[in-house]
């Protein structure tokens, strides 16, 4: 399975003549290709050019006499390829950037060739800029460029009895709030990158995106993978406003499946089995500290209905069980004594024991 996209760095003298002997004639000789010019002008002190596959793939090529170098390489001569292909022979032995490690004019450059393509292929994401910018490096992806398309387009991003257009608002919102901007290469890449679409995986990565919104909106600052002392990373730190970061509380998040697409024959049985999973590893060995959120939105009405009646017991506390709307709205339980607080944004239902050890 291919990572999202990232740049590949060649030091040295570049120039169209060997651009074209040692890139495009081997792209040409195994898949077809061409070498036109950029639809967009490269930034000033560049040269640029565009390679389009007979297969459907793209590349560009953006090189220059003299640069700042990407993170941690001296500057100089050297040029920047970027593409979902194959990559030639004689790029094989480059080092690999992301977007954020390369020059800014280049990576800019590049983002906004690489998003006219993609709403051109994908019209449907010509009215939510944030969630085409921050999912490119997979929307554009060597082998999940389908898949990661078609999660959002087919199947609502994971929410249940939701439309595409609902679904992707409500993404356009999470991300527009750019506390997740820093993280983009690794948020969106949780998604995955396979030919294969896997709804199980793609859910769940959405399900820390709908916390990091209920996070943000209950006036959190927000930083993702943290690193503990038992080797795992828990999904999210999460900071009062204006803290200097030594009064946070770990919040990880899990998402069920409902029963529709499990094993388990009840959203009761379906929710305590995937927290078991939980906390049977990371969070045991943790020894607590950690609030757990159980992301509830890919259930339908019935079996939320039934979850938020009953309101069963996990097997960790203190936890929050929700269920998130695409209109923002929030519906929930907890058990324990929260470390946080989330009223403003979850309606917990009057019957709860959040306030109770």
């Amino acid at each position: 399975m291919a990572r999202p996209l990232r740049f590949r760095y060649a030091p040295g003298t570049w120039s169209p003549g060997r651009l074209r002997s040692e890139v495009f004639e081997p792209l040409d000789a195994n898949l077809g290709a061409t070498m036109d010019e950029p639809w967009y002008r490269p930034p000033n002190g560049y040269e640029a050019a565009r390679f389009g596959m007979d297969n459907g793939d793209t590349a560009l090529f953006v090189w220059t006499d003299g640069d700042e170098g990407p993170d941690g390489v001296d500057g100089g001569p050297g040029g920047y390829w970027l593409g979902n292909t194959e990559t030639p022979s004689s790029l094989w032995r480059t080092e690999k950037y992301g977007f954020d490690e390369v020059p800014y004019p280049v990576s800019r450059w590049a983002e906004r060739e690489l998003l006219a393509q993609l709403r051109m292929e994908s019209p449907w994401l010509t009215d939510y800029d944030h969630v085409a910018w921050f999912f490119l490096p997979v929307f554009l992806s060597k082998d999940g460029r389908e898949t990661t398309r078609s999660f959002f387009s087919d199947h609502a991003a994971g929410f249940a009895d939701a439309t595409a257009e609902e679904a992707l608002q409500h993404y356009e919102d999470v991300l527009s709030t750019g506390a997740l901007d820093d993280y983009r290469e690794e948020m969106a890449g949780k998604l995955g990158t396979s030919e294969k679409l896997d709804l199980t995986r793609m859910t769940a990565a959405m399900g820390e995106f709908n916390v990091a919104k209920l996070l943000v909106d209950a006036g959190y600052e927000i930083t993702p993978e943290i690193e503990v002392t038992t080797g795992h990373s828990i999904d999210f730190r999460a900071d009062p406003p204006d803290s200097d970061g030594s009064g946070g509380v770990l919040v990880e998040v899990t998402r069920p499946l409902p029963p529709d697409r499990r094993a388990a024959n009840s959203p009761l049985t379906a929710i305590r089995d995937t927290v078991k999973t939980k906390t049977d590893g990371q969070l045991d060995e943790h020894a607590g500290g950690v609030i757990l959120l159980v992301d509830c939105s890919s259930f339908p009405d019935d079996d939320w209905a039934t979850i938020v009646s009953e309101q069963p017991d996990i097997g960790h506390r203190p936890a929050v069980v929700f269920r998130l709307r695409p209109d923002g709205t929030a519906t929930g339980y907890a058990k324990g004594r929260l470390p946080i607080e989330l009223d403003g944004v979850i309606d917990f239902a009057p019957t709860d024991t959040r306030r109770t050890g």
